[in-house]
């Protein structure tokens, strides 16, 4: 089964698919067009959802809200970014880096004093930085090497222990077998006083523990929000769910198994 992901070549993405899945991956130019594609069936696709740094990668929530998809892996890599630059770096006026990508290395981009051009991935600025003598481009280092770009400074995230969660979805949930957590979307249909509390107090009662909880806008005006809920399989999970639905609007994102890839350059 061909594996969509996104490209260029050269993106974490791309390089997480490789190494785990070998080199039967369609690379696509878009998260919403990877999630689109699966969502049709045919093929899985591999897409990051959060960042230890930065937090929740938006156009992955939106599609596994708005598409029929399910995560059936998740996969902890450790993300290394390094500055790169055909010209001099002291002279350097323009980076380029992906959005998440100038989160993960602010510490260094504020320092350095370049104005930020925001590109669709890391890939997509090693690719800028071959039509520019006098700009920079924040990295991975298979980009720089697959561009044949010079790196002049490694290792610029905030963090050293910078990680990026990937999952792997298909258009039709896997079997609960050796699943070690589950992921749910709350949709409220009205605000009131206690809402969340009274849907947190679900897990709570039947000892569940949530391993992940992000709001997110609604798009139905401002102060509605949905919540993205991941928690630990046990065996009070089966009346958790149940108990929500008799609550609010609740999608069943899927549960999954985990896997870490250990650091490679």
């Amino acid at each position: 089964m061909t594996l969509v992901t996104l490209g260029p070549a050269g993106t974490f993405s791309h390089e997480l698919a490789m190494r785990l899945y070998g080199d039967d991956c369609t690379l696509l130019p878009t998260i919403g067009r990877i999630i689109e594609t699966v969502a049709r069936g045919g093929t899985d696709g591999l897409v990051p959802l959060e960042n230890s740094e930065a937090g929740g990668v938006g156009p992955t929530l939106q599609g596994l809200r708005d598409e029929a998809v399910f995560i059936t892996e998740e996969i902890y890599m450790p993300i290394r970014h390094h500055f790169a630059a055909r010209g001099d770096p002291s002279a350097i006026t323009t980076v380029f880096a992906h959005p998440q990508t100038h989160e993960q290395c602010s510490d260094f981009l504020d320092r350095l004093g370049a104005d930020v051009v925001h590109t669709s991935s890391n890939a997509a600025s090693a690719r800028a930085l071959l039509e520019h003598d006098d700009a920079g481009a924040v990295v991975s280092l298979s980009a720089a090497e697959i561009y044949q770009i010079p790196v002049v400074r490694q290792d610029v995230q905030n963090s050293s222990r910078n990680v990026t969660r990937f999952v792997r979805i298909a258009s039709a949930p896997r079997d609960g077998a050796g699943c070690t957590k589950c992921s749910i979307l709350i949709d409220p249909s009205a605000d009131r006083v206690g809402l969340l509390y009274d849907l947190l107090g679900v897990f709570a009662a039947r000892s569940v523990n949530l391993t992940r909880i992000e709001s997110r806008p609604s798009r139905r005006g401002i102060g509605t929000y949905v919540f993205f809920i991941d928690f630990a399989v046990t065996s009070g999970c089966g009346d958790v769910l149940a108990e929500l639905h008799g609550m609010t609007a609740v999608k069943e994102l899927g549960c999954y198994t985990c896997r870490e890839v250990p650091e490679w350059r």
